[in-house]
């Protein structure tokens, strides 16, 4: 997965106006940890005014009528609603909540700077409480990680 691409979307949600949180691997990467993924991971807003603006934003980047099935509706009947564009390089995952630990609007955020483009991303602790006790092998790798750099505690929850 290249940056471009990332930025590209990034771009795309920040002039339509979506309001999402970058987390997961590519988040990690911005926080200055090298880890590979081949998606890109949003928190989003789950109302359906904001999915229509995903999908606007989604459409100005790829000509493909299955973004129309990108609904709100399925967010709340689903985990996670992920989206390949054509071309299959990288995939575009959009959550609104991670089981009934993490909401959208609960996850604490900041604004990082990347290649002139503003990025709202989880902040190295929120996404050190969302990975610390995941099932999945490379979240908690990316837990002890985001511990060692940053300095949390193991038990660090706030």
């Amino acid at each position: 997965m290249e940056l471009d691409d990332v930025l590209a979307v990034i771009r795309a949600f920040n002039e339509h106006g979506v309001k999402y949180v970058l987390i997961g691997g590519v988040a990690v990467n911005l926080h200055g940890l090298v880890r590979g993924t081949e998606d890109v991971d949003f928190l989003v807003d789950p109302d359906a005014g904001n999915f229509s603006r995903i999908r606007r934003a989604l459409k100005s980047l790829f000509q493909d009528s299955s973004i129309d099935e990108i609904t709100a509706e399925d967010a709340g009947r689903y985990a996670v609603i992920r989206y390949g564009p054509p071309e299959g390089r990288y995939y575009i995952d959009l959550l609104t909540r991670i089981g009934e630990a993490f909401r959208y609007g609960e996850i604490k955020s900041e604004t990082v700077n990347v290649n002139g483009i503003p990025v709202c991303v989880a902040t190295p602790r929120a996404l050190y409480r969302m990975k610390r006790n995941t099932l999945r092998g490379k979240d908690r790798d990316d837990a002890l990680a985001l511990r060692i750099r940053f300095g949390f505690a193991e038990e660090d929850v706030d």
